[in-house]
């Protein structure tokens, strides 16, 4: 069963903890010494024969960005779906704050996660507006308090108001994931989930989406647990990157832990395969 560790630790062992935290992220010996929001117990996920995700052990601490890296194929969007509970484990067991992700609970779960995937996946036949509040209308929330929500959102967001009445087909893809973040952070979610967010974007768009993000994380103290295969992006935004390789999990870590401290032969293959993009001097 998962458990949730309800104390929480004096401010001044802050650092302390986190030190020892560090030293601990190794692949099959995870522990954070602080609250985490969602735990992953020996979870495997197979299709057919084909092992997507294997035996694999995780906590997604409160309140900080984790990012999901790793090439194409490793197990990273599947292990975000499920945390979403999109897809089920075929083994292991995954919980949110405590309870145990199942066909049962995760519909109302995902009430309480924000998901935004690449390219936005608005409905085309939807203005922005009806987009970002589709799921608060289905629950018969007060008309006054969407309208502030939304407005509270664009300012969030860095969307200008007028934009709201457009069909995704008249906005750039900035725009549009701009309006998907809107969407997801419409009942104010306990975690949000993105899955390569910015993939599609063009350098420019996607630096400036990057900083606006980044913001709207650190603003609202949301959780995060987002998926890239950019290890420049992931740094940019990570307190915690999470480095797989065919369905397992390597090491757990800063990105100096992954440069200075490798677990693994691929993780210095991995990093060194990305580190031209930061000898033009690229820094978080």
């Amino acid at each position: 069963m998962c458990a949730v560790t309800e104390r929480s630790h004096p401010t001044f062992l802050r650092d302390r903890y986190n030190e020892a935290s560090r030293r601990l992220r190794v692949a099959g010996s995870v522990h954070y010494p602080r609250h985490s929001v969602i735990s992953l117990k020996k979870v495997a996920k197979s299709f057919g024969d084909a092992a997507a995700v294997e035996d694999l052990d995780l906590e997604i601490a409160a309140q900080e960005t984790t990012v999901l890296i790793g090439p194409s194929g490793c197990g990273k969007s599947t292990l975000l779906r499920m945390m979403l509970g999109l897809l089920p484990p075929t083994s292991g067991q995954v919980c949110f704050q405590g309870e145990p992700v199942t066909p049962l609970t995760s519909a109302s779960l995902r009430q309480r996660l924000g998901y935004v995937i690449q390219g936005g996946g608005l409905f085309p036949h939807l203005t922005a507006e009806g987009n970002v509040t589709l799921l608060a209308r289905h629950l018969g929330r007060d008309a006054d308090w969407i309208q502030a929500r939304v407005v509270e959102l664009a300012n969030t967001a860095r969307l200008d108001e007028a934009l709201l009445q457009r069909y995704p087909l008249e906005m750039s893809g900035g725009q549009q994931q701009r309006v998907a973040l809107m969407r997801a952070l419409m009942l104010d979610p306990d975690v949000l989930l993105l899955d390569e967010p910015l993939g599609a974007l063009d350098p420019i768009v996607r630096a400036e989406l990057q900083e606006d993000l980044r913001h709207a994380f650190r603003s609202l103290g949301k959780t995060v647990v987002l998926v890239t295969h950019d290890l420049m992006e992931a740094r940019y935004f990570a307190d915690s990157i999470v480095l797989m390789q065919a369905g397992r999990m390597l090491q757990i870590g800063t990105y100096e832990d992954l440069v200075e401290r490798p677990a693994a032969p691929f993780v210095t293959r991995f990093v060194s395969a990305q580190r031209p993009a930061f000898a033009s001097g690229a820094s978080a």
